[in-house]
Protein backbone atom coordinates (compact mmCIF):
# COMPACT_ATOMS: atom_id res chain seq x y z
CA UNK A 1 0.00 0.00 0.00
CA UNK A 2 1.31 2.98 -1.32
CA UNK A 3 2.21 6.01 1.58
CA UNK A 4 -0.66 8.49 2.73
CA UNK A 5 -0.60 11.84 1.61
CA UNK A 6 -0.96 14.92 3.99
CA UNK A 7 -4.33 14.35 5.43
CA UNK A 8 -7.19 16.44 4.91
CA UNK A 9 -7.67 19.87 7.60
CA UNK A 10 -10.52 18.65 10.57
CA UNK A 11 -11.92 22.25 10.42
CA UNK A 12 -15.22 22.48 9.13
CA UNK A 13 -15.57 24.29 5.61
CA UNK A 14 -19.02 26.14 5.04
CA UNK A 15 -21.24 24.36 2.79
CA UNK A 16 -23.65 27.41 2.81
CA UNK A 17 -23.76 30.79 4.42
CA UNK A 18 -26.22 29.37 7.63
CA UNK A 19 -24.48 25.50 7.29
CA UNK A 20 -21.42 24.53 8.73
CA UNK A 21 -20.17 21.27 7.37
CA UNK A 22 -17.52 19.30 8.37
CA UNK A 23 -17.10 17.62 4.23
CA UNK A 24 -14.32 18.88 2.39
CA UNK A 25 -16.23 20.22 -0.83
CA UNK A 26 -13.11 21.96 -1.90
CA UNK A 27 -11.17 18.29 -1.94
CA UNK A 28 -14.38 16.61 -3.98
CA UNK A 29 -14.48 19.97 -6.18
CA UNK A 30 -10.81 20.02 -7.35
CA UNK A 31 -9.65 18.65 -10.74
CA UNK A 32 -6.80 16.56 -9.57
CA UNK A 33 -9.59 14.70 -7.37
CA UNK A 34 -8.52 11.04 -7.77
CA UNK A 35 -10.99 8.24 -5.79
CA UNK A 36 -8.16 5.48 -5.46
CA UNK A 37 -5.94 7.95 -3.17
CA UNK A 38 -8.53 9.30 -1.27
CA UNK A 39 -9.79 5.96 -0.44
CA UNK A 40 -6.04 5.23 0.66
CA UNK A 41 -6.27 8.28 2.76
CA UNK A 42 -9.14 6.78 4.72
CA UNK A 43 -7.92 3.52 5.21
CA UNK A 44 -4.36 4.47 6.64
CA UNK A 45 -6.25 7.05 8.59
CA UNK A 46 -8.11 4.73 10.81
CA UNK A 47 -5.42 1.40 10.57
CA UNK A 48 -1.71 1.16 10.84
CA UNK A 49 -0.33 0.08 7.88
CA UNK A 50 1.22 -3.15 9.70
CA UNK A 51 -1.88 -4.45 10.95
CA UNK A 52 -3.09 -7.75 9.44
CA UNK A 53 -6.07 -7.75 8.54
CA UNK A 54 -7.27 -4.11 7.75
CA UNK A 55 -10.69 -2.69 9.57
CA UNK A 56 -12.27 -1.35 6.91
CA UNK A 57 -15.45 -0.80 8.32
CA UNK A 58 -14.69 2.46 10.05
CA UNK A 59 -13.90 3.91 6.05
CA UNK A 60 -16.59 2.43 4.83
CA UNK A 61 -18.80 4.18 7.48
CA UNK A 62 -16.95 7.63 7.19
CA UNK A 63 -17.67 7.14 3.00
CA UNK A 64 -21.31 6.19 3.70
CA UNK A 65 -22.42 9.21 6.39
CA UNK A 66 -20.39 11.53 3.41
CA UNK A 67 -22.60 10.63 0.60
CA UNK A 68 -25.63 10.60 3.18
CA UNK A 69 -24.43 14.40 3.72
CA UNK A 70 -24.22 15.47 0.65
CA UNK A 71 -27.42 13.54 -0.82
CA UNK A 72 -29.31 15.28 2.02
CA UNK A 73 -27.56 18.94 1.14
CA UNK A 74 -28.32 18.28 -2.38
CA UNK A 75 -32.30 17.63 -1.07
CA UNK A 76 -32.44 20.97 0.83
CA UNK A 77 -31.35 22.89 -2.38
CA UNK A 78 -33.30 21.56 -4.46
CA UNK A 79 -35.71 22.42 -2.19
CA UNK A 80 -34.88 25.65 -1.93
CA UNK A 81 -34.48 27.18 -5.02
CA UNK A 82 -37.11 24.87 -7.06
CA UNK A 83 -38.69 27.67 -7.93
CA UNK A 84 -35.92 29.43 -9.44
CA UNK A 85 -34.84 26.27 -10.70
CA UNK A 86 -38.36 25.28 -12.25
CA UNK A 87 -37.89 29.12 -13.60
CA UNK A 88 -34.42 29.21 -15.42
CA UNK A 89 -35.73 25.21 -16.94
CA UNK A 90 -39.07 26.90 -18.15
CA UNK A 91 -36.84 29.87 -19.83
CA UNK A 92 -34.62 26.93 -21.77
CA UNK A 93 -37.20 25.32 -23.14
CA UNK A 94 -39.02 28.31 -24.70
CA UNK A 95 -35.74 30.00 -25.55
CA UNK A 96 -35.15 26.23 -27.51
CA UNK A 97 -38.56 26.23 -29.01
CA UNK A 98 -38.06 29.89 -30.58
CA UNK A 99 -34.71 28.25 -31.95
CA UNK A 100 -36.59 25.24 -33.65
CA UNK A 101 -39.47 27.00 -34.68
CA UNK A 102 -37.12 29.59 -36.88
CA UNK A 103 -34.92 26.78 -37.91
CA UNK A 104 -38.19 24.27 -39.30
CA UNK A 105 -38.71 26.95 -42.24
CA UNK A 106 -34.92 27.07 -43.45
CA UNK A 107 -34.48 22.97 -43.00
CA UNK A 108 -37.25 22.36 -45.32
CA UNK A 109 -36.27 25.06 -47.96
CA UNK A 110 -32.88 23.06 -47.48
CA UNK A 111 -34.60 19.92 -47.56
CA UNK A 112 -36.48 20.62 -51.24
CA UNK A 113 -33.55 22.49 -52.95
CA UNK A 114 -31.28 19.38 -52.12
CA UNK A 115 -34.47 17.51 -53.72
CA UNK A 116 -34.67 20.11 -56.83
CA UNK A 117 -30.76 19.38 -57.25
CA UNK A 118 -30.51 15.49 -57.04
CA UNK A 119 -33.36 15.55 -59.43
CA UNK A 120 -31.72 17.64 -62.77
CA UNK A 121 -28.41 16.22 -61.75
CA UNK A 122 -28.65 12.36 -61.20
CA UNK A 123 -29.96 11.90 -64.36
CA UNK A 124 -26.95 13.69 -65.83
CA UNK A 125 -24.43 12.03 -63.88
CA UNK A 126 -25.79 8.63 -64.95
CA UNK A 127 -25.51 9.74 -68.57
CA UNK A 128 -21.84 11.75 -68.32
CA UNK A 129 -20.61 7.71 -66.31
CA UNK A 130 -21.97 5.58 -69.71
CA UNK A 131 -20.36 8.14 -72.22
CA UNK A 132 -17.09 8.06 -70.07
CA UNK A 133 -17.42 4.33 -70.05
CA UNK A 134 -17.46 3.88 -74.00
CA UNK A 135 -15.08 6.50 -74.34
CA UNK A 136 -13.12 4.43 -72.21
CA UNK A 137 -13.89 1.45 -74.15
CA UNK A 138 -13.13 3.09 -77.95
CA UNK A 139 -10.12 4.43 -76.68
CA UNK A 140 -9.35 0.73 -75.29
CA UNK A 141 -9.93 -0.68 -78.68
CA UNK A 142 -8.52 2.01 -80.98
CA UNK A 143 -5.00 0.90 -78.76
CA UNK A 144 -5.42 -2.29 -79.30
CA UNK A 145 -6.33 -1.87 -82.97
CA UNK A 146 -3.26 0.45 -83.65
CA UNK A 147 -1.27 -2.71 -81.89
CA UNK A 148 -2.52 -5.32 -83.96
CA UNK A 149 -1.71 -3.33 -86.69
CA UNK A 150 2.24 -2.69 -85.90
CA UNK A 151 2.17 -6.30 -85.06
CA UNK A 152 1.02 -7.49 -88.11
CA UNK A 153 3.58 -4.86 -89.89
CA UNK A 154 6.66 -6.20 -87.59
CA UNK A 155 5.52 -10.11 -88.91
CA UNK A 156 5.45 -9.70 -92.56
CA UNK A 157 8.81 -7.94 -91.90
CA UNK A 158 10.19 -11.13 -90.06
CA UNK A 159 8.45 -13.17 -92.75
CA UNK A 160 10.26 -11.94 -95.77
CA UNK A 161 13.57 -11.41 -93.95
CA UNK A 162 13.36 -15.65 -92.74
CA UNK A 163 11.90 -15.97 -95.95
CA UNK A 164 14.80 -14.17 -98.02
CA UNK A 165 17.44 -15.56 -95.55
CA UNK A 166 16.69 -19.55 -95.97
CA UNK A 167 14.94 -19.66 -99.13
CA UNK A 168 11.92 -20.86 -101.09
CA UNK A 169 9.90 -23.62 -99.46
CA UNK A 170 10.60 -23.19 -95.51
CA UNK A 171 8.65 -22.39 -93.07
CA UNK A 172 7.78 -19.58 -91.49
CA UNK A 173 6.00 -18.88 -88.11
CA UNK A 174 6.96 -17.68 -84.22
CA UNK A 175 5.79 -17.32 -80.92
CA UNK A 176 3.61 -13.70 -79.92
CA UNK A 177 4.69 -12.64 -76.83
CA UNK A 178 2.07 -9.44 -76.65
CA UNK A 179 -0.43 -8.48 -74.28
CA UNK A 180 -3.20 -10.53 -72.50
CA UNK A 181 -5.49 -8.44 -74.77
CA UNK A 182 -3.54 -9.32 -77.71
CA UNK A 183 -3.69 -12.86 -77.11
CA UNK A 184 -7.40 -12.80 -77.10
CA UNK A 185 -7.44 -11.82 -80.94
CA UNK A 186 -7.50 -14.34 -83.31
CA UNK A 187 -5.25 -12.93 -86.03
CA UNK A 188 -2.75 -12.15 -83.78
CA UNK A 189 -2.72 -15.82 -82.88
CA UNK A 190 -2.62 -16.87 -86.06
CA UNK A 191 0.37 -15.17 -86.58
CA UNK A 192 1.65 -16.08 -83.69
CA UNK A 193 0.75 -19.64 -84.83
CA UNK A 194 1.81 -19.87 -88.17
CA UNK A 195 4.74 -16.76 -88.55
CA UNK A 196 6.54 -16.34 -85.03
CA UNK A 197 6.64 -19.42 -83.62
CA UNK A 198 8.15 -21.45 -86.14
CA UNK A 199 10.81 -18.74 -87.20
CA UNK A 200 11.78 -18.35 -83.36
CA UNK A 201 12.25 -22.58 -83.03
CA UNK A 202 14.72 -22.45 -86.14
CA UNK A 203 16.55 -19.50 -84.47
CA UNK A 204 16.83 -21.54 -81.22
CA UNK A 205 17.77 -24.67 -83.03
CA UNK A 206 20.86 -22.60 -84.81
CA UNK A 207 21.85 -20.94 -81.68
CA UNK A 208 21.71 -24.27 -79.54
CA UNK A 209 23.94 -25.77 -82.36
CA UNK A 210 25.90 -23.30 -82.74
CA UNK A 211 26.98 -23.46 -78.82
CA UNK A 212 26.99 -27.67 -79.07
CA UNK A 213 29.87 -26.90 -82.17
CA UNK A 214 31.88 -24.32 -79.81
CA UNK A 215 35.76 -25.65 -80.46
CA UNK A 216 38.90 -23.17 -80.50
CA UNK A 217 41.53 -26.34 -80.25
CA UNK A 218 42.24 -29.62 -80.88
CA UNK A 219 43.73 -33.12 -79.69
CA UNK A 220 46.45 -32.85 -82.47
CA UNK A 221 47.48 -29.08 -80.77
CA UNK A 222 47.16 -27.65 -84.47
CA UNK A 223 44.15 -25.24 -82.73
CA UNK A 224 42.46 -22.06 -85.37
CA UNK A 225 43.39 -18.96 -86.45
CA UNK A 226 43.30 -15.62 -85.09
CA UNK A 227 40.80 -15.09 -87.84
CA UNK A 228 39.00 -18.31 -87.35
CA UNK A 229 38.87 -17.62 -83.41
CA UNK A 230 37.49 -14.22 -83.67
CA UNK A 231 35.14 -15.70 -86.06
CA UNK A 232 34.02 -18.61 -83.44
CA UNK A 233 34.04 -16.58 -80.71
CA UNK A 234 31.65 -13.40 -82.25
CA UNK A 235 28.93 -16.52 -83.57
CA UNK A 236 29.23 -17.87 -80.02
CA UNK A 237 28.19 -14.88 -78.35
CA UNK A 238 25.44 -13.92 -80.61
CA UNK A 239 23.96 -17.49 -79.99
CA UNK A 240 24.15 -16.77 -76.68
CA UNK A 241 22.49 -13.29 -76.75
CA UNK A 242 19.61 -15.05 -78.58
CA UNK A 243 19.24 -17.85 -76.14
CA UNK A 244 19.14 -15.09 -73.56
CA UNK A 245 16.60 -12.63 -74.89
CA UNK A 246 14.66 -15.86 -76.47
CA UNK A 247 14.06 -16.99 -72.66
CA UNK A 248 10.38 -16.23 -71.42
CA UNK A 249 9.76 -13.64 -68.79
CA UNK A 250 6.57 -14.06 -66.48
CA UNK A 251 4.06 -12.38 -67.03
CA UNK A 252 3.38 -11.06 -63.96
CA UNK A 253 5.14 -8.83 -62.30
CA UNK A 254 6.81 -9.32 -58.97
CA UNK A 255 8.45 -12.29 -57.23
CA UNK A 256 8.28 -14.54 -60.08
CA UNK A 257 10.08 -11.97 -62.55
CA UNK A 258 12.81 -11.59 -60.08
CA UNK A 259 13.70 -14.97 -60.45
CA UNK A 260 14.32 -15.39 -63.94
CA UNK A 261 17.19 -16.55 -65.17
CA UNK A 262 18.34 -17.17 -68.76
CA UNK A 263 17.59 -20.58 -68.78
CA UNK A 264 17.42 -21.46 -72.41
CA UNK A 265 21.32 -20.33 -72.16
CA UNK A 266 22.01 -22.54 -69.11
CA UNK A 267 20.67 -25.56 -70.67
CA UNK A 268 22.50 -25.02 -73.88
CA UNK A 269 25.64 -24.78 -72.10
CA UNK A 270 25.23 -27.69 -69.41
CA UNK A 271 24.40 -29.61 -72.48
CA UNK A 272 27.68 -28.97 -73.64
CA UNK A 273 29.77 -29.49 -70.75
CA UNK A 274 27.66 -32.47 -70.17
CA UNK A 275 28.34 -33.99 -73.75
CA UNK A 276 32.23 -33.07 -72.77
CA UNK A 277 32.09 -34.89 -69.49
CA UNK A 278 29.85 -37.83 -71.22
CA UNK A 279 32.81 -38.21 -74.16
CA UNK A 280 35.53 -37.86 -71.55
CA UNK A 281 34.77 -40.45 -69.11
CA UNK A 282 33.92 -42.95 -71.57
CA UNK A 283 37.53 -42.55 -73.21
CA UNK A 284 39.54 -42.82 -70.54
CA UNK A 285 37.30 -45.54 -68.93
CA UNK A 286 38.21 -47.50 -72.49
CA UNK A 287 42.23 -46.05 -72.33
CA UNK A 288 42.69 -47.29 -68.75
CA UNK A 289 41.81 -50.68 -70.34
CA UNK A 290 43.86 -50.64 -73.31
CA UNK A 291 47.24 -47.96 -72.15
CA UNK A 292 48.51 -47.73 -75.35
CA UNK A 293 45.70 -45.88 -76.46
CA UNK A 294 45.80 -43.46 -72.77
CA UNK A 295 48.25 -40.89 -74.65
CA UNK A 296 45.68 -40.11 -77.31
CA UNK A 297 42.62 -40.38 -75.12
CA UNK A 298 44.34 -37.58 -72.46
CA UNK A 299 45.36 -35.70 -74.96
CA UNK A 300 41.45 -35.67 -76.63
CA UNK A 301 40.36 -34.76 -72.90
CA UNK A 302 42.63 -31.75 -72.34
CA UNK A 303 41.78 -30.59 -75.37
CA UNK A 304 37.68 -30.92 -74.75
CA UNK A 305 38.60 -29.02 -71.12
CA UNK A 306 40.70 -26.37 -73.00
CA UNK A 307 37.11 -25.61 -74.94
CA UNK A 308 35.75 -25.58 -71.39
CA UNK A 309 38.66 -22.61 -70.24
CA UNK A 310 37.98 -20.88 -73.32
CA UNK A 311 34.42 -20.84 -73.31
CA UNK A 312 34.37 -19.43 -69.74
CA UNK A 313 36.88 -16.84 -71.57
CA UNK A 314 34.09 -16.03 -73.76
CA UNK A 315 31.31 -15.90 -71.75
CA UNK A 316 33.40 -13.92 -68.58
CA UNK A 317 34.31 -11.23 -71.61
CA UNK A 318 30.82 -10.80 -72.75
CA UNK A 319 28.38 -8.49 -71.34
CA UNK A 320 24.72 -9.87 -70.31
CA UNK A 321 21.91 -7.87 -72.52
CA UNK A 322 19.35 -6.36 -71.44
CA UNK A 323 16.31 -8.30 -71.48
CA UNK A 324 12.99 -5.69 -72.63
CA UNK A 325 10.41 -7.90 -70.75
CA UNK A 326 12.85 -7.67 -67.57
CA UNK A 327 11.75 -5.30 -64.58
CA UNK A 328 14.32 -2.37 -63.96
CA UNK A 329 15.73 -4.22 -60.73
CA UNK A 330 16.17 -7.30 -62.41
CA UNK A 331 18.03 -5.46 -65.45
CA UNK A 332 20.57 -3.92 -62.82
CA UNK A 333 21.06 -7.46 -61.71
CA UNK A 334 21.84 -8.54 -64.74
CA UNK A 335 24.03 -6.46 -65.79
CA UNK A 336 27.42 -8.62 -65.10
CA UNK A 337 28.77 -10.87 -67.58
CA UNK A 338 27.39 -13.85 -69.02
CA UNK A 339 29.54 -16.36 -66.80
CA UNK A 340 27.71 -15.52 -63.70
CA UNK A 341 24.52 -16.88 -63.93
CA UNK A 342 25.93 -20.09 -64.99
CA UNK A 343 28.37 -20.98 -62.15
CA UNK A 344 25.95 -19.99 -59.94
CA UNK A 345 23.42 -22.44 -62.00
CA UNK A 346 26.19 -25.19 -61.36
CA UNK A 347 27.13 -24.09 -57.79
CA UNK A 348 30.75 -23.89 -58.78
CA UNK A 349 33.50 -21.17 -59.01
CA UNK A 350 35.50 -22.28 -62.46
CA UNK A 351 34.37 -24.52 -65.62
CA UNK A 352 37.54 -25.87 -65.37
CA UNK A 353 36.96 -27.27 -61.89
CA UNK A 354 33.46 -28.17 -62.29
CA UNK A 355 35.10 -30.75 -65.26
CA UNK A 356 38.02 -32.38 -63.44
CA UNK A 357 35.51 -32.66 -60.17
CA UNK A 358 32.76 -34.02 -62.00
CA UNK A 359 34.80 -36.56 -64.51
CA UNK A 360 36.93 -37.73 -61.07
CA UNK A 361 33.48 -38.32 -59.01
CA UNK A 362 32.46 -40.59 -62.31
CA UNK A 363 36.34 -42.30 -62.93
CA UNK A 364 36.35 -43.98 -59.03
CA UNK A 365 33.75 -46.82 -60.20
CA UNK A 366 34.85 -47.80 -63.36
CA UNK A 367 38.54 -48.17 -62.06
CA UNK A 368 37.15 -49.95 -59.40
CA UNK A 369 35.42 -52.21 -62.02
CA UNK A 370 38.85 -52.94 -64.32
CA UNK A 371 40.79 -53.73 -61.16
CA UNK A 372 37.25 -56.39 -60.06
CA UNK A 373 37.59 -58.01 -63.24
CA UNK A 374 41.29 -58.57 -63.07
CA UNK A 375 43.21 -59.80 -65.54
CA UNK A 376 46.35 -58.38 -68.32
CA UNK A 377 44.02 -54.79 -67.72
CA UNK A 378 44.62 -54.93 -64.38
CA UNK A 379 47.61 -56.18 -63.54
CA UNK A 380 49.01 -53.42 -66.16
CA UNK A 381 47.37 -50.41 -64.39
CA UNK A 382 48.65 -52.13 -61.48
CA UNK A 383 52.41 -52.19 -63.16
CA UNK A 384 52.01 -48.91 -64.66
CA UNK A 385 50.32 -47.34 -61.45
CA UNK A 386 53.52 -44.12 -61.25
CA UNK A 387 53.48 -43.33 -64.62
CA UNK A 388 49.59 -43.40 -65.31
CA UNK A 389 49.38 -40.66 -62.49
CA UNK A 390 52.06 -38.92 -64.18
CA UNK A 391 49.88 -38.34 -67.45
CA UNK A 392 46.82 -37.89 -65.58
CA UNK A 393 48.46 -34.33 -63.66
CA UNK A 394 50.08 -33.63 -66.66
CA UNK A 395 46.38 -33.88 -68.42
CA UNK A 396 44.76 -31.78 -65.75
CA UNK A 397 47.61 -29.02 -65.92
CA UNK A 398 47.39 -29.02 -69.77
CA UNK A 399 43.64 -28.93 -70.23
CA UNK A 400 43.08 -25.88 -67.72
CA UNK A 401 45.15 -23.51 -69.90
CA UNK A 402 43.52 -21.40 -72.46
CA UNK A 403 43.96 -23.29 -76.14
CA UNK A 404 46.52 -21.46 -78.35
CA UNK A 405 46.86 -17.93 -78.91
CA UNK A 406 43.65 -17.75 -80.72
CA UNK A 407 41.95 -18.20 -77.91
CA UNK A 408 43.82 -15.74 -75.72
CA UNK A 409 41.29 -13.49 -77.83
CA UNK A 410 38.61 -14.26 -76.26
CA UNK A 411 39.93 -14.33 -72.94
CA UNK A 412 38.21 -12.13 -69.88
CA UNK A 413 40.34 -9.60 -69.06
CA UNK A 414 39.55 -10.43 -64.96
CA UNK A 415 40.91 -13.87 -64.68
CA UNK A 416 43.35 -13.77 -67.70
CA UNK A 417 46.43 -13.54 -65.72
CA UNK A 418 45.43 -15.58 -62.96
CA UNK A 419 44.33 -18.29 -65.38
CA UNK A 420 48.46 -18.44 -66.34
CA UNK A 421 49.47 -18.77 -63.25
CA UNK A 422 50.33 -22.92 -64.27
CA UNK A 423 50.28 -26.11 -62.36
CA UNK A 424 49.78 -24.65 -59.01
CA UNK A 425 46.50 -22.81 -59.78
CA UNK A 426 44.74 -26.17 -60.51
CA UNK A 427 46.71 -28.33 -57.64
CA UNK A 428 43.64 -29.55 -55.84
CA UNK A 429 42.01 -30.18 -58.92
CA UNK A 430 45.00 -32.51 -60.19
CA UNK A 431 44.74 -33.97 -56.87
CA UNK A 432 40.97 -34.99 -56.88
CA UNK A 433 41.66 -36.60 -60.78
CA UNK A 434 44.48 -38.44 -59.83
CA UNK A 435 43.17 -39.69 -56.38
CA UNK A 436 40.03 -40.88 -57.86
CA UNK A 437 42.23 -43.18 -60.34
CA UNK A 438 45.25 -44.00 -58.75
CA UNK A 439 44.16 -44.60 -55.17
CA UNK A 440 41.61 -47.11 -56.70
CA UNK A 441 44.08 -48.99 -58.38
CA UNK A 442 46.09 -50.11 -55.36
CA UNK A 443 49.47 -51.12 -55.13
Amino acid sequence: MSAAPPAPPDFPVAAGADEPSYIDYEAFLSPTFHAPTFANTLVLATNNPSDSPLDLSTPLARVLFDVQEVSAHIDRLTARAAEPLLARTAARDAAAARLLAALEPQLRALNESHAQLARAVAPRYAEAVEVRRVAENAWRAQRLARAVARLLGLARQLEAQFAELVGPGAGSGGAVSGGGQLERVAVVRSVRDGVVAPVEKAVRETAERVVREFSLGSATGSGVTFAQGEEVRGRTVAALTTLWLLTPVPSSSGKAAEKWAPTLMLQALEAYLRSALQSSIAGLSRALSTLPSLERTLAEVSARCQNIVALEAVLEGSKAPQHPLLPQGKQAQAGGNMLQPLLSYLETGSLASYFWRTMAGSMAPRVQEIMAKGGVPARTLRTNRQSVSEAIRECVIRGSQLPGPMAAAARGKPKATERDTGAKQWEREVAVMVGSIVNSIGR
